[in-house]
């Protein structure tokens, strides 16, 4: 059914091919997954099956016919056969869900009583039989999908090309899409689906095609998707030096509130030699002053031997050596 020959893709402005050297065939009814990473030639083996592009060396075949040969006339016919499912939907928003549905076959010339047949058993197949006089905009983004899908479909064809239909959806979404391209395959259709899905390759265990930098690294029947330890996670990476940063953090913050009073210096065990007494400076007459105040103050301050009765009222206000005859300037 599909047939790559050693087949080589370039590009202008590229150093190297897009596909290089390729020889792989998909039969009838076959369900196959083309993974890797991006840039590693998923897409443009799907172009070349659509022949949107055609190859630069070798031969792609696609139900038997060679696309390098096929004329750019008879292109859209042999397309009616190929349906194709994007991962952007690509419906029109001005159209109903059944007109953007009806309007692949229009294009193509099929006839209102087929129309009128095949637009309702397409919804049906997608599960979404009664969606049809919906907008697009008041559908949910796996609803849209599966209307593209409807699409892909409503002519019957024999193969289905999908690139990254699940990319835009969230995980309980694009299992329902996955069910529906499943189903579509068990009726008898080929599938060739483009993804980095490695889980759903994984449960559905069917023919996997691995590309890495454009060449052919695998091809497995009832395969997984493969190593996936180049595929980044959310996890932040450690950063060198973090763990003594860290700490040098710990050990100012801690010397930090030590200084302003946070942390209580702990209470010296009695039973301890006691620290020796510090020799006290001696007291300045302006420090005498203090010598009034209160008992609580007192207990806060170092204790002076001092009889307050050996002082006179002069001493007491820090006046002794001032002439009491002297008076200065009143005005």
């Amino acid at each position: 059914m599909i047939r790559f020959e050693k087949v080589t893709k370039r590009y202008r402005g590229t150093k190297r091919p897009a596909l290089d050297g390729i020889d792989f065939e998909v039969e009838r009814g076959e369900f196959v997954f083309l993974v890797g990473a991006s840039g590693s030639g998923k897409s443009s083996c799907l172009r070349l099956m659509m022949r949107e592009d055609i190859p630069s060396d070798g031969r792609v075949l696609v139900l038997g016919r060679d696309t390098r040969t096929l004329s750019d006339r008879r292109t859209p016919y042999f397309r009616r056969n190929i349906g194709t499912v994007f991962q952007d939907f690509r419906l029109l928003p001005t159209k109903t869900v059944s007109q953007n549905i009806s309007f692949a076959l229009k294009v193509i010339g099929r006839s209102r009583a087929f129309i009128k047949t095949a637009v309702p058993e397409a919804l049906e197949r997608v599960g979404l039989e009664s969606m049809g006089k919906r907008m697009p905009h008041e559908l949910s983004g796996g609803e849209q999908q599966r209307i593209a899908i409807a699409r892909a479909i409503v002519n019957r064809p024999a193969v289905v090309l999908a690139d990254e239909p699940t990319g835009n959806l969230d995980p309980t979404t694009s299992v329902e899409v996955m069910r529906v391209l499943e189903s579509i395959n068990a009726a008898g259709t080929t599938v060739v689906m483009a993804t980095h899905e490695a889980g759903f390759v994984d449960q559905m265990q069917r023919r996997v095609i691995e590309l890495s930098e454009g060449v052919l690294v695998r091809d497995e029947q009832r395969g997984s998707y493969g190593d996936t330890s180049a595929v980044r996670t959310l996890r932040p990476e450690a950063e060198r030096g973090a763990a003594a940063l860290a700490a040098l953090t710990a050990a100012q913050e801690v010397q930090r509130e030590t200084l302003t009073g946070l942390i209580p210096t702990p209470e010296r065990d009695p039973e301890q030699e006691p620290e020796p007494e510090m020799q006290e400076a001696p007291q300045s007459d302006a420090a005498r002053e203090d010598d009034g105040a209160s008992e609580t103050d007192r207990t806060t301050l170092p204790q002076i031997d001092v009889e307050v009765d050996e002082l006179g009222m002069a001493d007491r206000l820090g006046l002794a050596d001032s002439h009491d005859d002297e008076v200065g300037p009143t005005s």
